[in-house]
């Protein structure tokens, strides 16, 4: 089933019970001004990156000579690894600090084992390092989330139903407190319910990996051999 933006904000207006949903439609200016709060929910959603509540492959190709790319929609980048043809390789993401601090040569072009991320308006700009020599294609891990919609945007076609209700449940919050009402206290309840259930799905990965720099090197096996370009140890 579609929900497109107009309806979800219908149905939170019902359930906030500022407007009847035998008696009463919502159009005109309260239409209007739940889309505005919706985007301001969703806007404010997509920088608490727990309650985004799934991990999502973005794939994209690197132009040669180019170190900087636009994704739009994507909230956080965990993981990202490119490919040489069926071969895929691990990329190492660095901090602000340690990507754009350090004296390099800006211009030398090779493979782009390192990258870095920063929230940018509407998504997130990825920069990568050394700077592409060839066009790769990028496969990136992270969490991605709508920060603003129209009323015919189909939130149904980005997120589940239950992050949907979820949607709903905290709108109708946000209608009560802009028309300044009391929020029932069942939905209330229910929405700290929805909340704490999304805090466990899609989890962040907190697993360490240490490098031993005392033990033995990494020794080279057949699998090893037939792997074109470069390893990184």
């Amino acid at each position: 089933m579609i929900i497109t933006a107009k309806e979800l904000i219908t149905k939170a207006y019902y359930l906030s019970q500022i407007e009847s949903r035998n008696l009463q439609t919502v159009e005109g200016y309260q239409i209007n001004d739940g889309l505005y709060l919706l985007n301001a929910l969703l806007d404010v959603k997509g920088s608490d990156l727990r309650l985004i509540p799934y991990y999502t492959e973005t794939i994209f190709n690197t132009v040669q000579a180019q170190e900087k790319y636009f994704l739009p929609n994507v909230l956080s980048a965990e993981v990202m690894t490119f490919n040489i043809g069926a071969v895929r390789y691990q990329m190492q993401g660095l901090s602000r600090d340690k990507y754009f601090g350090p004296g390099r040569i800006d211009d030398v072009q090779s493979l782009p084992f390192q990258y870095h991320v920063e929230r940018a308006f509407g998504g997130s700009n990825i920069y990568l390092y050394y700077v592409p020599q060839d066009v790769y294609e990028v496969k990136m891990w992270g969490k991605v989330g709508l920060t603003e919609v129209n009323l015919d945007t189909n939130l149904s076609g980005v997120y589940d139903p239950f992050y949907i209700e979820y949607l709903r449940f905290a709108l109708a919050e946000y209608i009560c407190l802009d028309y300044a009402e009391t929020f029932l206290e069942q939905a209330a309840k229910k929405l700290a319910e929805i909340r704490i259930k999304l805090l466990d799905v899609g989890p962040i990965d907190l697993s360490v990996k240490k490098v031993n720099t005392l033990g033995k090197k990494q020794v080279f096996n057949w699998a090893m051999v037939n792997i074109p370009g470069w390893t990184v140890f």
